[in-house]
């Protein structure tokens, strides 16, 4: 059963990107694997998921040029960018229960928002893909918005006062520890998505696991009834 402790009302949901509403991180992992095994790294999705998960590509770079030992080539990122946007393109799709969660929170009049570290410009092919354009306008924040992307908490903040709600207002869905480490420093309750395992390291940084976005109205509606 899940627990959700509030002493204050939830006034805002804000809702991760990739792997929480759109299906993408497969697709992230697969170009990131071949675009990275072409400098010099070896590198399959699943070890690009273990090194890269929720972080921004900005931040990925100084690590994989650590390992590399040179500088990526001139062009690189945005080579790899272009990779990414043709992929998401054909082949982006919505996490099972995302739309259904978005509904949900609609009809308790629940405002919500997005909060990514992936750029407008990628969370533009995504939600234009899954036909979400004109339902999220106004609602997306980028960490290219903000000093810092996620694991500090700007963005998520961003999200909050764009919203006019207090932190400890908001209620964040997160997949990743970096985001999760996000929402916890910016003084929101996070529930973690971990849809295939336990949530272990969801839990590491404060968050409370759960497994299907199809429960998501329901864990809102819980936690307004505890802090009523």
């Amino acid at each position: 059963m899940l627990l959700i402790n509030r002493t204050v009302p939830v006034e805002l949901v804000i809702f991760d990107c990739d792997g929480v509403l759109v299906d993408s991180e497969g697709i992230a992992n697969r170009v990131t694997s071949r675009c990275i095994t072409r400098l010099g790294w070896p590198m399959t999705p699943a070890e690009a998921d273990q090194h890269f998960l929720g972080m921004t590509l900005t931040d990925m770079i100084p690590v994989i040029e650590a390992r590399i030992r040179h500088s990526v080539p001139p062009g690189w990122r945005a080579a790899m960018m272009q990779e990414f946007l043709a992929d998401l393109a054909r082949n982006a799709t919505a996490i099972p229960g995302a739309i259904a969660a978005l509904d949900g929170l609609d009809s308790l009049a629940m405002a919500w928002r997005i909060a990514s570290n992936s750029s407008h410009e990628e969370m533009g092919v995504k939600f234009s893909r899954l036909a979400l354009t004109d339902r999220v306008t106004g609602r997306v924040h980028s960490y290219r918005d903000v000093a810092r992307g996620k694991p500090a908490p700007d963005v998520y903040l961003a999200a909050a006062a764009a919203e006019g709600v207090a932190p400890d207002r908001c209620l964040v869905i997160e997949d990743s520890a970096v985001g999760a480490t996000a929402a916890v420093a910016a003084g929101m309750v996070c529930l973690g998505f971990a849809p295939h395992d336990d949530g272990d390291r969801l839990v590491a940084v404060g968050a409370i696991p759960f497994r299907s976005m199809f429960d998501v109205p329901h864990y809102v509606s819980l936690a307004q009834r505890i802090a009523a």
